[in-house]
């Protein structure tokens, strides 16, 4: 990964795997500057797998910025141009269903928004228990747009989850190296 890259990492509501989006936050602070997101939602519940609260203080930890979470503040990420590339991580099925239909309503999909507005890459690292149902067409639908990348994914559970799918959160980094260079990193779908 090339040093100084400016990267935002946005959290979704998929919390069962924030202890991974935290991880590669860390890995990527490491390099690079970066800057943290949350949906609204995200910011503001609490969960049996942690406190919104101590999440925000631990990203801003890590990252030595305010995270971003609200519309008007993610609003300025377009015209700063504030990123490289945006990674969305964990991304929820919700989440990829509104960027698929356009629609604007959380500090992450206007940050999506706002981003792509300058023709840079946006990563997706998704985490849904309907991938194989539901969020099908949206996944199928980002797959096929320019300036969208997914982080590699496969079946988390397939036998108590059979339509549940999960990014590798570990495949983050290069994904991002892959999407800078303006292509897929493959084997998109993982065993």
């Amino acid at each position: 990964m090339k040093e100084g890259l400016k990267i935002g990492l946005a959290l979704c509501g998929s919390y069962c795997t924030y202890e991974k989006a935290l991880a590669a936050a860390e890995r990527l602070s490491r390099e690079c500057e970066l800057t943290a997101l949350m949906s609204e939602t995200a910011a503001s519940t609490d969960s049996r797998f942690g406190r919104a609260g101590d999440f925000i203080r631990r990203l801003e930890e890590i990252t030595g910025r305010e995270v971003i979470r609200s519309i008007t503040a993610a609003e300025r990420v377009g015209p700063g141009k504030l990123f490289d590339v945006l990674v969305i991580a964990p991304c929820t099925g919700n989440t990829m269903a509104k960027l698929a239909a356009g629609i604007t309503d959380s500090a992450v999909t206007m940050a999506a928004k706002a981003h792509l507005r300058n023709g840079r890459p946006v990563v997706i690292g998704f985490s849904t228990n309907d991938a194989l149902s539901g969020s099908a067409p949206a996944i199928a639908a980002l797959l096929n747009r320019r300036n969208y990348y997914f982080v590699p994914f496969g079946q988390d559970d397939p036998a108590n989850k059979p339509r549940s799918m999960a990014s590798d959160f570990s495949l983050i980094e290069d994904t991002v190296d892959a999407a800078l260079e303006g292509r897929q990193l493959q084997p998109l779908l993982l065993r």
